[in-house]
């Protein structure tokens, strides 16, 4: 008889899942098995991405056959980050491990992120230390993303890619997911307050199935990053970058402005120079900066006050 999870299960794992009708089932027997040595109550929880093979069967059958298995079918294929949205949102776990359905990651690793948290982190990172991927098309375009991630999130890990994560539940519960920002969950998490490490964790190349990644997605990850540092620096406070390129604008309106009177002292006319031209377009743009980062600004406060949202978090309360 498998361990049947409660209302309150110890973990919650869950696996977005396209189209890996082949990888299923030794992946919940591998699943099952690390489960079994950990000896903790537990839910599974498959995320159907939208799957056009025999996907959704399959994992109606596991569930039918395992009481720890939930099955989540979205309508279409909405994206991994979609995907794990939707598992966090359905997960009821303490802790929280995300993983891919495609056996490359190793659920007896899961053991070892869980070790980590016992040392008192609230996120631990798998890394892919030796990674079973094609070299030029997916390691080295990887392997700059990650370091550009860190420069930028503030949290310097090896591998933001390796879906293979460990999260204590409040570090996570609040965070809202868009674009393809599932991998910055550790930088959202960091920002909140939480104690962040990586540990590696095995990877194996994949035997069974297409990859559903392609190179096309770093430029979405670029946008997707240049988002969050926005957020990251300006969430609260939009009017300070706004005003600062407001600033820039009217420095070279006024520069443009005082050239063309300077030219026109030693006899040059407004006519026969672009600098008038200029001098009144960036005074107008400048104009537009401060009106949208003063709307910005309007933006914010609505969004907080609306929802009675704190813009701080607390990690623990005493004597209340």
């Amino acid at each position: 008889m498998n361990q049947v999870s409660n209302d309150n299960p110890e973990l919650s794992l869950f696996l977005p899942v396209l189209d890996e009708e082949e990888n299923l089932r030794p992946m919940h027997a591998k699943i099952a098995a690390a489960l079994g040595q950990l000896g903790k109550s537990a839910e599974v929880i498959y995320v159907d991405d939208g799957s056009t093979d025999n996907s959704l069967a399959i994992l109606k059958e596991l569930a039918a056959e395992d009481e720890r298995v939930r099955v989540i079918s979205l309508r279409r294929n909405y994206g991994q980050t979609a995907a794990m949205s939707a598992g966090i949102d359905a997960a009821k776990g303490e802790i929280l491990i995300p993983m891919d359905a495609d056996l490359q990651n190793d659920p007896a690793d899961i053991k070892r992120l869980l070790d980590k948290l016992d040392e008192g982190y609230d996120v631990v990172s798998g890394w892919r230390k030796n990674r079973q991927d094609k070299l030029i098309s997916r390691k080295i375009p990887s392997q700059i993303a990650n370091r550009i991630i860190s420069w930028i999130g503030g949290v310097h890990l090896h591998d933001y890619g390796c879906s293979l994560k460990a999260y204590r539940r409040e570090v996570i519960q609040d965070v809202r997911l868009y674009g393809e920002m599932h991998r910055f969950i550790p930088i959202y998490a960091s920002w909140a307050g939480a104690r962040v490490t990586e540990i590696p964790v095995d990877h194996h190349a994949r035997t069974m199935g297409k990859s559903k990644y392609g190179i096309s997605r770093t430029i979405k990850v670029v946008f997707d990053l240049m988002t969050i540092k926005f957020m990251a620096s300006y969430g609260t406070k939009p009017i300070y970058v706004f005003g600062t390129f407001g600033v820039i604008a009217f420095l070279l309106s006024m520069i443009a402005g005082v050239w063309a009177v300077v030219l026109k002292l030693y006899g040059t006319s407004f006519i026969l120079t672009p600098l008038p031209v200029i001098t009144v377009v960036m005074l107008a743009i400048s104009m537009q900066f401060f009106l949208m980062g003063l709307l910005a600004e309007l933006l914010v406060r609505t969004y907080h006050e609306s929802q009675d949202k704190a813009i701080y978090t607390v990690r623990e309360r005493i004597g209340f």
